[in-house]
This record gives structure tokens, sequence and C-alpha cells, in this order.
């Protein structure tokens, strides 16, 4: 297979591919034309070249290449225009003035090319290149190589002022268009040199051609698909010439290409010659992207700074301050103040100022600032829809940032957030507050003393300061948030309790008002009535008699009692249970230390709890024994019991209830009352079988003897 062909159709394919990307994916614009249109002459020419690669008699190579030599005569006008127009904004008040002179220049090789056409290639040589296929280029030929080579080096004289006049994310986005077109230029200058010298060309040369060709397109490639753009921001100066290092690069270049030509004419084969070459061009494009990579260079810097330099500042300290000047504040503003005043103290910057995003993050707040007396009287300079969309550039990363030298939209909204006052005051720095994949707000560093710049250490220390900031504020704003959660679930636990407590009452006074009809004649039962309305009466005294006195845990009042003379007045403030067989099953019990109203409560509630569960004819047993150092309360039913997994899940937490008008809260409440006695309380239920409530108290050490059958 032929080396060349290969090289040369594969350089043709690409081109064309890359030139419909470009056409699909770009926005029309000059630049992008002009890219098209050189892409696409490349693609022609190399297609003559591999043409001439396949060629069987002589006369067939000296027609393809007079018909390359006439495609190479539109290549300056494409990417002279290209080299104008890539990444740059117009300097020029009159433009249509500055076509002109380009137009006509590059209609000259063009004109020439086809007037002497079937004449640029006259024949072969044998001296010269020392080639044993070196087709001679006549007058008119070398002419044409030459105005071509010229306008080559001032496409590098162009992309160069380019590419130094760009910074930040647009010399990021450039970086490897740039670097490819230089490499296929400097390459075609040395080819084209060659060709001028000796007055030849030969298929190694046109081999180089195509191996640059391939490394070029694949550097395009990668600059397409990394950023999708072409345009850009880009003010360079019309002296595009001066001060160029093209010429220097370029002969520097001349001399490496000489010696690998010459080490490879002595292996005398031109297939290892083509792919030697397109190995060391393909190196020397990824070095030449490391030399341009703006991240290299800023971690080198750094490793040399971290690693090889006298550290700037004495952490030690540095962080004893830090932590002194911010362990002590509980409040995000308070904490927010000292920041700035530490952050202004350590970095000799005379205006700090700290922005925090709102809860939604959608939007900033001024809460500190050593350069505005009154944040909160600052009026916010920027529009929520410029808050949003800096608040997403920021969200990508948490690199202090330059933002004084970038030129991007999102740069410019962050510089008014703090105007410089000093016009000596050095570049603002923004550094992003980010803890755990938020964005919780931003410092913004401006007014340096002396203007002095930041260095590599100082950028190192700014991250860690505020991640430290950042996690800090984090923390904050956690604990406010747990700390209302806590205020929340004690006001919900506080109301729950008097609610239920409160329904209680009401269903007491319900049943009351039930029975009134029927027995208001009974003497005996309006007294029982009046004893109930007297005693509902006290219970809500009570009740907010106790709201006054309410904390998050419960509050016990105890005194020496007696559990069955607690549990008979528990009885007798339950009113009239329907359709219930009551059994008391009292034992003799010692004295208990207990809070007597909160002992009713838990009885009353698991009196009234078995008295829904049971249906009508239905068993209610109370019961009292002592079991050890315990005395035991039994509420036991035979009513409709309840599952082992309610029991287990919902039974005495808040909120769950199996009745239907239930708020769930009745056996929370118990469950509390008797475990702030250092009881417990324990339940054995079975659907359709009944209930049993066992209530565990502990018995106050007594001087009395207990009865042997309950001891034992």
């Amino acid at each position: 297979m032929n080396t060349s062909f290969v090289l040369a159709s594969a350089g043709a394919l690409l081109c064309a591919s890359l030139a419909l990307s470009f056409a699909w994916f770009e926005r029309r614009s000059v630049a992008c034309w002009s890219l098209i249109a050189g892409l696409v002459v490349l693609a022609i020419e190399r297609i003559f070249a591999g043409l001439t690669a396949i060629a069987v008699l002589p006369q067939e190579m000296i027609y393809w290449q007079d018909w390359r030599l006439v495609t190479i005569s539109f290549l300056p006008g494409a990417w002279l225009l290209f080299s104008l127009k890539y990444a740059r904004e117009s300097d020029s008040a009159s433009p249509a003035k500055g076509w002109l002179p380009l137009a006509v220049a590059s209609l000259i090789p063009i004109g020439l090319a086809f007037w002497f056409r079937g004449s640029l290639v006259p024949g072969f040589h044998r001296n010269g290149l020392g080639q044993p296929w070196s087709m001679e280029i006549s007058g008119a030929g070398l002419i044409l190589c030459g105005i071509v080579l010229i306008s080559f080096v001032a496409v590098m004289a162009n992309l160069e002022h380019t590419f130094r006049a760009s910074a930040g994310v647009i010399r990021w986005r450039i970086k490897f268009m740039v670097l490819g077109l230089g490499l296929l230029f400097i390459v075609r200058v040395y080819s084209g040199s060659q060709e001028l010298l000796f007055r030849a060309t030969t298929l190694p040369l046109q081999d180089m051609d195509s191996d640059v060709l391939l490394v070029t397109l694949a550097l395009m490639g990668r600059s397409l698909f990394r950023d999708g753009r072409l345009e850009g921001k880009v003010y360079a100066s019309r002296l595009v010439l001066h001060q160029s290092l093209t010429a220097i690069g370029a002969a520097v270049y001349v001399l490496v290409i000489v010696g690998l030509a010459k080490a490879a004419a002595i292996l005398h084969s031109d297939k290892q010659v083509a792919l030697q070459i397109l190995f060391v061009l393909v190196a020397l494009a990824l070095l030449g992207s490391l030399l341009l990579s703006d991240r290299v260079r800023l971690y080198t810097r750094r490793f040399v700074t971290r690693y090889f330099q006298r550290p700037q500042y004495d952490y030690r300290s540095v962080w004893r301050n830090f932590t002194q000047g911010t362990i002590r504040q509980v409040e995000p503003r308070a904490l927010s103040g000292a920041l700035v005043k530490l952050v202004s103290e350590l970095f000799q910057a005379l205006s700090v100022s700290l922005w925090l995003a709102d809860d939604r993050r959608e939007s900033f707040s001024l809460v500190a600032s050593t350069s505005v007396s009154d944040p909160e009287a600052l009026d916010f300079p920027l529009g929520e829809g410029e808050a949003a969309r800096v608040l997403s550039i920021l969200k990508a990363g948490s690199e202090p940032m330059d933002i004084d030298r970038s030129r991007e939209l999102w740069a410019a909204t962050l510089r008014k957030l703090l105007p410089g006052r000093f016009p000596n005051g050095g570049n603002r720095i923004c550094v992003p507050l980010r803890a755990r994949d938020e964005l919780l707000g931003i410092m913004i560093l401006g007014d340096r003393v002396g203007g002095v710049p930041y260095s590599a250490q100082d950028f190192d220390l700014l991250k860690t300061v505020g991640d430290q900031a950042a996690a800090t504020l984090l923390n904050l704003e956690l604990s406010q948030r747990l700390y209302q959660a806590n205020q929340l679930e004690a006001f919900q636990a506080m109301s729950a309790f008097f609610v239920h407590d409160l329904k209680n009452t009401a269903s007491t006074l319900s049943l009351m008002l039930q029975n009134l009809p029927v027995h208001f004649d009974n003497a005996s039962f309006r007294e029982d009535a009046l004893r109930g309305v007297a005693k509902t009466v006290d219970h809500i005294n009570e009740l907010i008699d106790r709201l006054s006195l309410l904390r998050q845990e419960v509050v016990l009042l105890p005194v020496e009692s007696d559990l069955n003379e607690l549990v008979e007045a528990a009885l007798l403030s339950v009113p009239e249970l329907p359709g219930a067989e009551l059994i008391q099953d009292l034992h003799p019990l010692p004295s208990v230390r207990v809070d007597r109203a909160q002992i009713r409560n838990v009885v009353s509630n698991l009196i009234m709890n078995a008295h829904d569960a049971i249906e009508l004819n239905g068993r209610i047993r109370v019961a009292t024994v002592q079991r050890n150092n315990w005395v035991v309360l039994t509420v036991e039913d035979n009513g409709c019991g309840m599952s082992p997994e309610f029991v287990e899940r919902g039974l005495f937490r808040p909120f769950q209830s199996t009745k239907k008008n239930g708020i769930g809260i009745g056996m929370f409440q118990c469950k509390m009352i008797v475990q702030a006695h250092h009881g417990k309380i324990e339940v054995d239920s079975q659907p359709g079988k009944g209930t049993a409530f066992r209530v565990w108290l502990p018995i106050r050490q007594t001087s009395h003897r207990l009865p042997a059958e309950l001891a034992a």
C-alpha cells in the first residue's frame, strides 16, 4: 500500500469532515466561512498530492502537481482572512477599507497560477534535493510559492498576536486552534523554503505536509469539541508584526526539521521518513500544548512555591488567630464580620466584602464589609438574573479567581459587588465559599496595600481560608436549623399534650350532656353533674397552670401517694361507661412518690382507651399489685386488640392512632409520664382478644413490711 497516498487521502477526508462540522455547529460568521474555505482548499490540495503519489507515468505526476500548485494559490486569501477575524473584535471604524487590499493581495497568486497553468511544473531532474522523483518548479511557480510562503508567515504572525492579546477563558478556548494552525504553517514554511531553495518539490516533502495536516486537524477538532465556539472578544493592536516571536519560532523549528530530514535521508526510505516525521510532529504538538497550558503552568508554579520556596506565612499563627477569631461567634453576621476583619488583616486588603446566598441559593446579600459602614443600607447592585447567573458559574469550582483579569460577563458582574476605591489597589480576587457541594456565598478582596499582586501562596491560603469559612458558616446554618426544628417539635408536643387533655375533658362533659335529659329530674344525678363540672373546671385551671411551667421534658411535682387511692380517684372522674363491665381488683400497696395529677391522667387515659376498644357488654379490669420493688397497675380489656406491627412501631409514637377520631398522643404522653417517674409501661395485645397495659412504678424505700405473698 502506498503510504503517501494513504496519508494524503486521510488528510483530505478529515479536512472535509471538519469543514462540515464547523458548517453544522458554528454560528455563521466571516471567521467560520473563511475557515471552511481554507479547509476545503487543503482537502483538494491533498487529493492532488495523493494522486501524484499513485501516478504511474511521469506525465501524470507532473499534471497532478501542476494542479496542486494551482490549488495552493487559494490558500493565502482564505487563511489570511481567517487569521484576521478569528477570535477578534473589529478595531476598524470602516471595515470596508481594509477589505480591498486583502482582496487584491488574494487575487494575485490565483491569477498568476491560472495564467501559467500547465507550465508550473515543467519536468523532472535528479539534482537539487537528490530524490529519484524530484519535480522541477518553473520561475512562475517559484514566484507563486514565494507569495504563498510570505502569506503563511503573515498568518502565523496574526495567530500569534491574537493568542498573546487573549487572556483567561478566551485563551483557554483558542489555544488548540492556534497551536494546530501554527504547527501547520510552520511546516508549510519549511517545505516551501525547501522548494524555493532547490527549485523542486519531492514526495517526502508532501508526505511531511500530510503528516502535519493530520496533527493540525486533530488539534482543531479538539478546539471545536472543547468549547464549540469560534467567536471571542480579543482586542488586538494594528501592529500585527510588532514584537512577534513568529520568525524566531519558525527559524528554530526549521533547524529541528532540517536535522530530522538529514537523519531521515541517511535511512534511504521514504516510508520510514514519513512515519518518523509524523511521530515527531505528534510529540512536538503534545509538548506545545503542555507549554501553552495555563493549568500546567499554574500547577508548576504552585509546586515550586510549595516545595522549593520559603513559606510566606507563619501558618501556625495564622490558624491560631483564625480559630480564636471565629470560634466564639454563634451568629452568621457576627461570624461574617470577624471573617472579613481577619482576611483584611491577613492579606493587607483594605476592602473585603462577604456576600451570602439566600436559602434558595438564587441571590446575594451583603452581610459584612470593611469598606461599607452599614451593609444593610447598601443597595443591591445586581438583579436577580445576574445573581443567579453568577451563582451558576461559581458552583462549578472553589478556586479563588482574579476577576479583573477576566473579560467574561460573570467577572464584570462580580466587579459590581466591590468597586475599586484606590487606583493603585491591584486586582480584585473572588473567593467562592463552597461546602458540601453548596455555594454559600462569596468573599471579594480588593484595594491591597501597595497593589501587591497575589502570589501562588496567597491563592493557596485564600482557598484554605475560604473552605474553612464555608464549613463554619454551614455548621452555624445547620445548628440554627436543628434548633428551630427542636423548638418546633417541642411546641408540637406541648400543644398535642394539652389538646389531648382538653379532648378528654370535652368527652367527659359530652357524656354528661347526653345523660342530662334522661336523668335531669334525679337529684343525685344533678349533684354528680355539678361535681363533674367543678372537677372539669379545676382540671382546665390545672392545665393552664401547667402551661406556664411547661418545659421540653415532663415536669413532676411528686408527693407520697397511695396508688390505689389515685386509681379510685381516676375511676370517679371518669364518667359513666355505658355497655362496659368495670372490674376492680386492687391489692394493698406501699406508698410511692409520684405526681398525683400526672398518674391520674395515665389511669384515666388507659381506662378511656379500653372503653373505646370494647364492644357492647365488654369487660374492663383494673388491678394493682406489688412485684418485688415495683407496684404494678394493670388495665385490661377484651376488646378488638391491636396488631403486633402497630404495637411495635406506632403505639407509643405521637400522632399514631387506631381510633377513627384519635390524634395519637395519649399513649405517647402516658409513656413520657411513666418514664419521668423512672418506671416503665408494657403492653400485651392480640387482635380480636383484647389488650392489657401494665404500668410499673418503683417503690420508694419505706419502714413498713410488705405482705409475704406480694413480696414473693
